[in-house]
């Protein structure tokens, strides 16, 4: 088990601007976790801090187990990368880069898209599938790989309610599956949805910790009730 994640007093700068600063915080095994904050807060960058894409400029942080940690936990972005070639071609190959041997690549792959419901656009371009589906697909190349910690940033952004409600539902199959959802939103309504603990950031800080129900009816901190009412201004277009 390479849960639990530790963080201890981590901070990140992109050169002489501050993003992270000071964050220090255990993810446990079980219970879905949402990194809740407005545009800018920092949620991308922290998550993309505990996946291993980016190294801490201070502090420090270790998964329990770091055995083959890399292949035991994925990512998916807001906007995931696609491939040149079909979605069953996506899904094989990140099997192959996870050194599954060829002969079982394409059966985990197609059970992968039966999941997350495009079996039948296996052969379609990946390139061209719709925003929803290409989102899908970034969850089917995950779910092949059957990792401990999936990490979502941001899924559902820019995408219709009908998409939202699929993906939604591929992400509470992984959570019944055993895997263990990290996921950064600013969506409200999306963090009571899915969420069974919440981690609320601003400008950078860790500013809350505690139980979505707690959370949404008692905050502790001025600027979580705040976020909570809609009165935190957001910060930028994107999140950092």
């Amino acid at each position: 088990m390479i849960l639990p994640l530790t963080l201890q007093d981590v901070s990140y700068a992109s050169g002489r601007q501050p993003i992270i600063g000071g964050v220090s915080l255990r993810v446990e095994a079980g219970p879905s976790t949402i990194l809740l904050g407005a545009n800018g807060a920092g949620k991308s960058v922290l998550m993309r801090l505990m996946h291993g894409l980016l190294a801490p400029t201070s502090g420090s942080i270790h998964w329990n187990e770091m055995h083959n940690v890399r292949r035991r936990q994925a990512m998916v972005f807001q906007r995931p990368v696609m491939l040149r070639r079909s979605a069953l071609a996506n899904v094989v190959y990140a099997l192959e880069l996870a050194g599954v041997p060829a002969a079982e690549r394409e059966p985990q792959a197609l059970a992968a898209l039966d999941e997350v419901g495009l079996r039948h656009l296996a052969a379609r371009p990946a390139r061209v599938l719709s925003g929803g589906e290409q989102q899908r697909l970034a969850l089917a190349r995950a779910w092949a790989l059957h990792p401990e910690v999936l990490f979502l940033d941001e899924p559902t952004a820019n995408l219709d309610p009908g998409a939202v409600r699929e993906i939604e539902t591929v992400i509470r199959a992984f959570d019944a599956a055993g895997t263990k959802i990290v996921m950064a939103t600013h969506n409200l309504g999306q963090a009571r949805r899915l969420g069974d603990e919440v981690l609320f950031l601003h400008q950078g800080r860790l500013v809350e910790q505690a139980p979505v129900e707690l959370f949404f009816a008692r905050p502790t901190s001025p600027e979580a009730a705040a976020f909570i009412k809609g009165e935190l201004p957001w910060v930028s277009s994107s999140d950092r």
